[in-house]
């Protein structure tokens, strides 16, 4: 045996090592880097929440003050999903190329679909003022307006928009306002709270996904 013949790695049998497609991969990490899959626990809390407070009746069962804890619920939702744009690896990210805004926006609709299947499945059974139209309609503008509020704060603190939207609208609907701007509390058949809420969805999904989540030098602790 020669010293060559030490220093060659053994050999590996055929099949014992399987490697990842680079795609799948990729978008593998993307989800891990955002914490995707504990804001998929997030959401399915919300939906348990949202159970609760229907089941126990922590709120109004009819009238306009209905909305509330629903409206906060879909809030919180949104906000799981507007954080998750957060990156640890700031402007580095930005050299994995073409795929980066690709996978930005799977991940926005994927977790914005899921809030509203968790939403749904938390209000099953249960008597809900405006059904899951309303929830749909207030989780893709809380949304919305969270992903336009990572491109100032970045994704840490993409949370506050929505939040803060959400308490202005709180006093909107004891004040009983009817401007489309307020489609949180708006009835399902208003069709210009639709326009709004989906407009404001379009906007900062389609910044999100071209311009990204600011990033700072605090954000990659």
């Amino acid at each position: 045996m020669t010293a060559a013949d030490l220093l060659e790695s053994p050999a590996v049998p055929a099949g014992t090592t399987r490697r990842m497609p680079p795609g799948i991969r990729l978008a593998w990490l993307h989800l891990r880097t955002r914490r995707v899959p504990a804001a998929v626990l997030a959401l399915a809390a919300c939906g348990g929440l949202l159970h609760s407070a229907l089941h126990w009746h922590w709120a109004f069962t009819s009238g306009p003050y209905a909305q509330q804890v629903p409206m906060i619920i879909a809030a919180g939702a949104a906000s799981v999903t507007a954080v998750t744009a957060h990156t640890p690896f700031g402007e580095t990210e930005r050299a994995t190329g073409r795929p980066l805004p690709c996978l930005r926006l799977l991940t926005a609709l994927g977790l914005t679909g899921l809030a509203i299947l968790a939403l749904q499945l938390g209000a099953a059974g249960e008597t809900l003022t405006g059904g899951i139209a309303v929830l749909a309609r207030n989780v893709i503008g809380f949304t919305g307006l969270g992903l336009a509020c990572s491109l100032v704060t970045g994704g840490l603190l993409a949370w506050t928009l929505p939040l803060a939207y959400m308490t202005f609208c709180q006093y909107a609907l004891l004040q009983s306002w009817t401007a489309p701007s307020t489609w949180p509390v708006r009835p399902p058949a208003d069709r210009g709270a639709w326009i709004c809420a989906s407009a404001v969805f379009a906007a900062g999904l389609l910044l999100f996904t071209i311009r990204g989540p600011r990033t700072r030098l605090s954000d990659d602790s």
